[in-house]
């Protein structure tokens, strides 16, 4: 596929929009950014539309043709056991010269989608978009990524970390580390911005709130930070997100002093979220099952110093010292935030590195990673 002009892409993920996420949104981008390079792209998933369509409909979505494979289940679960069959003569109707599969920690339409494009050898590509954690003994047991990888499938994942715990299951088989994308100058800050004068130390996070993010140990470590910082060192804390645990959230913040100075923000746009990266001083995250950090990788090119756990894949764009700190626990996390907070010249010196050198996942670098992966599978498909 290396060299041609034009290459054919069917992009097949339980999950799209309108459903927001981090597979969803990547897997739209990566779409637009595959045809904004010449390539044509049409994206197959079990997710309704906007509208209502599934059973096979097709909508388009930012100029891209998408498939509604989905099912009319409670809460529009994106699940589909009678798919293959339509989707494998789609396949075949569409002349698609590569299948790219981006897989979930739980991903039944995914996982059929695997097993359909390789069953036509049309060349696959499969990313794993988690962290394969405790769940490893069962998939090495059903041994689906090994019999993929030796049917020809290029297997990859977002982070060098996910990358290991799939090569843990996968047999011996390369896998790739295929990072998520940003757009650098979508992000970025002024690099002429000028320190505010009312000397408030911001902080921002951003993640779904749900408790396999671990929301709750956010304000944990924002009160033990709290506790450390000098109390003449005034902070406030944005937390944009939404999801099942906001309630319980919110309760803590009632009951007790963090709620006068962090506040729940809710879900907002990325416009919305860039301005409040771009006026804050720093961001934290305390996800430990975190198998790339799109909200972080978004906080450190707008230019903010990033607070991690070690260990996640936030270290593929994060280096500790550098562009932030990474520590091993929670404790770790509120000694981190609690120095950078107190230190303006360590903290501005990380912000002015993280505003003026992007990232290595700009999307024409991503773009032709992909384009990569899907070379290799060509290749394995042979």
């Amino acid at each position: 596929m290396a060299g041609w002009v034009l290459v054919r892409v069917a992009l097949l993920s339980d999950c799209y929009l309108p459903r927001l996420g981090g597979i969803e949104v990547q897997v739209h981008d990566l779409a637009g950014h595959l045809t904004a390079a010449g390539h044509e792209v049409e994206v197959f998933t079990a997710t309704a539309g906007a509208t209502g369509e599934r059973g096979g409909e097709v909508d388009v979505v930012d100029g891209v043709r998408v498939h509604r494979m989905a099912l009319p289940l409670p809460g529009g679960i994106p699940v589909n056991p009678f798919a293959p069959p339509e989707v494998r003569r789609r396949l075949v109707a569409g002349r698609f010269d590569v299948a790219h599969v981006h897989m979930g920690v739980v991903s039944p339409f995914a996982t059929d989608m695997a097993r359909t494009a390789l069953g036509l050898g049309l060349p696959t590509a499969v990313t794993w978009h988690c962290v394969l954690d405790g769940s490893r003994p069962i998939f090495r047991a059903i041994g689906s990524a090994r019999r993929w990888a030796e049917a020809g499938a290029a297997l990859s994942a977002v982070s060098t970390m996910a990358a290991q715990r799939v090569a843990s299951i996968a047999g011996g088989a390369e896998v790739a580390v295929l990072g998520n994308g940003i757009d650098p100058a979508a992000w970025a800050p002024p690099l002429d911005r000028m320190p505010r004068a009312d000397g408030v130390v911001r902080v921002t996070s951003a993640l779904r709130l749900a408790r396999r993010k671990r929301p709750g140990a956010i304000l944990d470590v924002l009160a033990d930070a709290r506790r450390q910082v000098p109390e003449g060192i005034a902070m406030s804390a944005e937390i944009f997100g939404d999801g099942p645990q906001r309630p319980i959230l919110q309760r803590e913040l009632d009951r007790t002093d963090l709620g006068g100075w962090v506040t729940l923000r809710g879900r907002v746009s990325r416009d919305e979220l860039r301005a409040a990266h771009q006026g804050a001083d720093l961001y934290l995250t305390t996800a430990r099952l975190e198998a790339f950090g799109i909200a972080a990788l978004e906080a450190r090119t707008a230019g903010l110093p990033i607070v991690a756990r070690r260990g996640t894949g936030v270290e593929d764009f994060v280096t500790d010292g550098v562009d932030g700190i990474l520590a091993a626990d929670d404790a770790g996390l509120a000694a981190g935030l609690a120095r950078l907070a107190a230190d303006n010249v360590v903290r501005e010196q990380m912000a002015r590195h993280n505003a003026a050198v992007p990232p290595p996942q700009a999307w024409p670098v991503i773009v032709a990673a992909t384009l990569a992966e899907y070379d290799r599978a060509a290749r394995e498909s042979v």
